[in-house]
């Protein structure tokens, strides 16, 4: 069917161009004279009073950015159409990868529009199942969502974390299967955790209550594992770890399937980590360390006997599996059963008879089945190049679950029989567009330094090359993650429209394992930016497009991506949407978590010459007078303890202040909402028609085609 609500006549156009370009007057932003000094060099700071989110006048600054926002964005004539659009492409019903705990299936499923998603349960695949849990009953406004879930090995309770407003902290509550009941067990102040089942209670990490005021921006310290017996209160939990003596550390606990091991995950970054592990069934062992940190990832994947096996970068950069006696963990005594490939080895699990790997070529997954002994037997076939979107089955199960997308599959459900091995549909996805009349290509290009580097377009078929199709052009580029093929409804108005969705898989990420990663950090960040500024220069080049027909965008790291493409090139882009983004770069390592990214980033205080590199890129510390920088629409939250939304107040603030020509830069803060886990839908979709009605009327996309 012919999409015609972007038809827009010429004469609102001209109305448009005028009353909200022409006459846009910023709230004032009150700058004071604060400076900083870094190795001799004084840094001003004059906005550093909105890194208090508590202060009033803070809050009014919020409140008057917001009204200019919405006031703006209400005036972009296709953004009613594009909402409508939106919901009605957003409503088919999505259903989860099942999985199996206790001797029952569950499953999360959302009707269409329900803010968030239901767990459901049933105790067999041909039965009727039964809501379990339904967290749009938490708040009128989807809120406060549920945040991670742990059935008990033995069927019998449900622990459950909930977030509210989007934060990162969570409480555990426990609800009775079988009867619904709640529990009176109610855990504060966790963050970072799951919660791993050890008899009749769990492990879970925490960290002390925060001084009063600080719960959103202040400094996360002092990680602890705590174990948790149902019945008792919070003040009874046995301490099980800590670092008494480091306190920018963080612990995760996990229990191997049998209850044999608990094994203690300690990380001081992103990436890499230390493990140890103790014997559950030897009631007086201490833990040993199986592997010393933080050079490599050492994952659980699960125990072998007395032994366990592990998922790990040591002396793998594309990751291998190996069997470790925690008893005697020395290197010459590991047994490799996996060795290194060419491919990423991405995760695994034991599911069946066998081990099953999920690997990475260009971006695109591949998986296999290998004996315990570490032969491969067999190949998972997938329906075309995409993603896996999460594999579950239990040992000694004969039936799994996995998940498939691609940028023009809809997110769909199979059974895989893993005797036979063969797949069947089990859930698709009916979503109202045509996927058939779209494609995708696989580009590579070459970057400033010479390196080749992939990125994926979709877009209509018959796309001509003549320089003036809209591109949205997205990466990340950072800590280790991939960025694979995806299905995503909030881009199909921009496909539907003519444009043209870029993934760019940049230095930084893992697509090409632990050196890829590598070649994005700390001294070598300027390789993510040359990266994706070379993507665009190759668009241009090639007449997919033109300066004025990009837009740009990217969330949290990538949203310092964006800042700082925007600020280095920006006669290049039109259109900037940095998300939660990291933009301070001097200070980023003083809030919440922030200190764990020094890994990838370095940090301003740890050597002049880190200092003097974070300050070349910073994207607050690199806009200039007078230079006219793309079209920008920030996104921000309020209960973002994850990237405070003080780096967007201040960037916005600075850039408010210096833009040249007639492009807004404007910033939209959400409330109630964090860094996006959990955002319920209806936010999601205005956010969503914001974010495009932004990007598209700048672009120019105001007529059908």
């Amino acid at each position: 069917m012919k999409n015609t609500f972007f038809y827009l006549s010429l004469s609102v156009m001209t109305f448009m161009s005028y009353n909200s370009f022409a006459q846009i007057v910023y709230p004032e932003t009150r700058k004071s004279d604060h400076t900083d000094e870094y190795f001799g060099t004084r840094i001003s700071d004059p906005y550093r009073w909105l890194e208090d989110d508590n202060a009033v006048e803070t809050a009014s600054w919020v409140k008057a950015q917001n009204q200019l926002t919405q006031k703006y964005l209400s005036e972009i004539p296709q953004r009613e159409q594009l909402k409508s659009r939106l919901e009605t492409i957003w409503n088919y019903p999505k259903i989860g990868v099942p999985f199996k705990k206790g001797g029952r299936y569950f499953f999360f499923k959302n009707d269409g529009l329900q803010n968030q998603s239901v767990l459901y349960v049933q105790n067999k695949l041909d039965e009727e199942a039964r809501v379990l849990l339904d967290p749009n009953k938490f708040s009128s406004d989807g809120t406060i969502a549920l945040a991670g879930i742990s059935p008990s090995p033995d069927g019998n309770y449900l622990a459950y974390s909930i977030s509210r407003g989007g934060s990162d902290w969570n409480e555990i509550v426990v609800m009775e299967l079988s009867t619904g009941k709640m529990l009176a067990d109610t855990i504060h102040w966790v963050k970072f955790s799951g919660m791993s089942w050890f008899k009749n209670g769990f492990y879970y990490s925490c960290y002390d209550a925060p001084a009063e005021g600080q719960a959103l921006s202040g400094s996360n310290a002092f990680h602890k594992v705590k174990y948790h017996q149902l019945g008792q209160p919070q003040d009874r939990d046995v301490l099980v770890y800590e670092d008494k003596n480091n306190p920018q550390k963080n612990f995760y606990a996990g229990v191997t399937d049998d209850q044999t091991f608990l094994f203690i995950s300690e990380s001081q970054s992103t990436s890499g980590n230390a493990l140890y592990a103790k014997r559950l069934d030897i009631p007086e062992s201490s833990f040993t360390m199986v592997a010393e940190g933080f050079d490599f990832d050492y994952d659980v994947i699960d125990n072998i006997g007395s032994k366990l096996l592990i998922n790990t970068s040591c002396d793998a950069p594309m990751k291998k599996v190996v069997l470790i006696d925690p008893q005697n963990p020395d290197k010459s005594n590991w047994e490799t059963i996996i060795p290194e490939s060419e491919q990423v080895l991405e995760s695994v699990s034991l599911v069946g008879d066998f081990i099953y790997v999920e690997y990475l070529e260009d971006a695109n997954n591949k998986a296999y089945f290998f004996d315990y002994k570490g032969n491969k037997i067999k190949q998972l076939e997938l329906p075309t190049l995409g993603t896996i979107a999460g594999f579950s089955g239990d040992k000694g199960d004969p039936v799994a679950f996995y998940g498939f997308t691609s940028f023009t599959f809809p997110s769909s459900v199979y059974r895989y029989d893993i005797t036979s091995g063969k797949s069947e549909v089990y859930v698709s996805s009916d979503v109202a567009f045509v996927p058939s009349d779209f494609e995708t290509r696989q580009i590579f290009f070459e970057s400033k330094d010479g390196t080749k580097v992939p990125m994926f377009l979709v877009y209509k078929k018959g796309l001509k090359l003549d320089g003036n199709n809209p591109v949205l052009l997205y990466g990340y580029g950072g800590f280790n993650i991939s960025l694979t093929p995806s299905f995503s409804v909030s881009r199909l108005p921009f496909l539907e429209q003519g444009g043209i969705y870029v993934t760019v898989n940049l230095r930084g990420g893992g697509e090409y394992g632990k050196k890829w990663h590598e070649a994005g950090q700390k001294m070598q960040k300027q390789n993510v930016f040359d990266d994706f500024i070379a993507a665009a220069e190759y668009l241009v080049a090639n007449k997919y497009t033109s300066p004025k027909k990009i837009a740009i965008m990217g969330g949290s790291n990538g949203g310092l991506l964006v800042g700082a493409a925007m600020t280095q090139r920006p006669d290049l882009f039109k259109v900037a949407i940095p998300i939660v983004g990291v933009l301070d770069m001097l200070r980023y390592q003083y809030f919440t978590i922030g200190w764990a990214w020094a890994t990838d980033y370095g940090r301003s205080d740890e050597s002049k010459e880190m200092f003097v590199y974070l300050l070349t890129y910073s994207p607050l510390h690199n806009v200039k007078e007078g230079v006219e920088y793309p079209a920008t629409l920030a996104i921000t939250a309020d209960h973002d303890d994850r990237v405070v939304p003080a780096h967007t107040f201040k960037f916005m603030s600075e850039l408010q202040s210096k833009q040249s020509g007639s492009n807004p830069v404007l910033v939209r803060i959400e409330t109630q909402a964090g860094h996006g886990a959990g955002k319920p839908t209806s936010k999601m979709i205005e956010e969503t028609a914001d974010m495009y009605g932004f990007i598209m009327y700048h672009l120019g996309m105001n007529s059908s085609k």
